[in-house]
């Protein structure tokens, strides 16, 4: 084992992961990472444990709430946020289309939302429909679809005194594309309006702290850093006691509860736990330390060590003829999306299956994105790093994507 405050030890991190043993090279985290072990016996534990609805008499019901408990206390922890500002739903993307219902009952003829086409249609499609089901306007903004950049100016064009709130991701799914959060926060809360963070793609690579972020909302998916599949959303506890969402009576009107929908999946919160546990250990620390404070080392290790990777991908990749890269910001996460000449995306998904490389081709429901780099419903060949990532899995990525495409330049 390395020793205590020792660099990024990735045997260390690919030895809890039991789906590596299968031999695949997984450059698909973007659309859901593999899982530790440690995770998985959370999940176990606590479905095969007696547990049942939140209370405080039985042991069963005391374990259930101390589950939920120690979630929302994880993912505060993760975020930088009051757990009491802790959400959780079914998805990312359900959670968005509840709270759009939630917000635009305030809003009406004349009311202005933005949202932005580096997005994934989660972050666009339920503000579109919540805005047209309140009489108000959709405005868009553009990423230079050359950069793959979306500059904070292309918001303070589209915003005004009528908008009420604007939808942008703190990473692009598709091209990985890392807009200035902080910046457009200030153009956005200069004309009165709520900003939305998409931070899906984003929470998985990069140390979120929401409240340096000016985020008013951020919502995630444990599924993509090493949890399991369900939603969370994040913000201050005094926002959400002004917003009432449409809930069953009897149901608690506490927040963050009254945004809850039917009985919490237990098993799924231990794992989420589990998985902010992990990730918070990746980089070996004083374990005297916070949890917060370990998951800053944690996350400094994790981008210097995807950095690294991505470099020695990209050099490879970008010789091979015919190649074109469309994740080219000057900030972004350890995500490539590319075409080749000649050669269908599905083809080259399939060549690279062949040889236990796990990489996806398609638009990734970043659907006006791929559309605005003239992708269409086509899309590219994704490759994304995760934790696990090592350079024998870049060797292999790059050297099968060379021989389908018929070598460097």
């Amino acid at each position: 084992m390395a020793a205590l405050g020792s660099p990024f030890d990735v045997d260390r991190i690919r030895s809890h992961f039991p789906a590596l043993l299968e031999g695949a090279a997984h450059f698909d985290g973007p659309g859901g990472s593999q899982v530790p072990d440690t995770v998985a016996t959370a999940i176990v534990e606590t479905l095969t444990s007696a547990i049942s609805n939140r209370g405080a008499v039985t042991p069963a019901e005391r374990r259930a709430d101390r589950v939920v408990v120690e979630a929302r206390a994880a993912m505060g922890d993760l975020l930088n946020l009051d757990p009491a500002g802790i959400v959780f739903g079914r998805s990312a993307t359900e959670l968005t289309f509840h709270l759009a219902r939630t917000l635009a009952k305030g809003w009406g003829p004349g009311d202005e939302v933005v949202v932005s086409r580096l997005d994934h249609d989660a972050n666009i499609r339920p503000w579109v429909i919540a805005a047209e089901a309140a009489g108000a306007t959709v405005r868009w903004v553009d990423f230079d679809p050359a950069t793959g950049e979306l500059p904070p100016d292309a918001v303070e064009a589209v915003v005004g005194e009528r908008t009420r709130l604007v939808a942008v991701t703190a990473a692009s799914n598709l091209i990985g594309t890392r807009p200035d959060i902080p910046a457009i926060a200030d153009v956005v809360h200069s004309v009165g309006a709520l900003l939305w963070v998409d931070g899906v793609h984003a929470t998985a690579h990069v140390l979120t702290d929401v409240p340096a972020s000016g985020a008013d909302f951020w919502v995630c998916s444990p599924y993509k850093f090493l949890g399991p599949h369900h939603g969370v959303l994040g913000a201050a506890p005094s926002l959400l006691e002004t917003l009432h969402p449409d809930k069953l009576l009897p149901s608690s009107d506490t927040v963050p509860e009254r945004f809850e929908l039917g009985t919490l999946p237990y098993e799924l919160l231990a794992g989420t736990t589990a998985a902010v546990d992990f990730l918070a250990d990746l980089a070996l620390t004083d374990p005297s330390l916070s949890r917060r404070e370990r998951l800053v080392t944690s996350f400094a290790a994790l981008e210097e060590h995807e950095d690294a990777l991505l470099a020695t991908l990209e050099e490879r990749l970008r010789a091979i003829p015919g190649l074109t890269a469309y994740s080219n910001a000057k900030r972004r996460t350890p995500t490539l999306l590319v075409t080749v000449e000649g050669h269908d995306p599905q083809e080259l998904r399939a060549g690279l299956a062949a040889r236990a490389v796990n990489a996806p081709a398609g638009h990734f429901y970043a659907w006006d994105c791929s559309h605005h780099l003239g992708l269409g419903a086509t899309g590219g060949l994704r490759m994304g790093l995760a934790p696990y990532t090592n350079a024998d899995d870049i060797e292999r990525l790059a050297s099968g994507l060379e021989e389908i495409c018929g070598g460097r330049s």
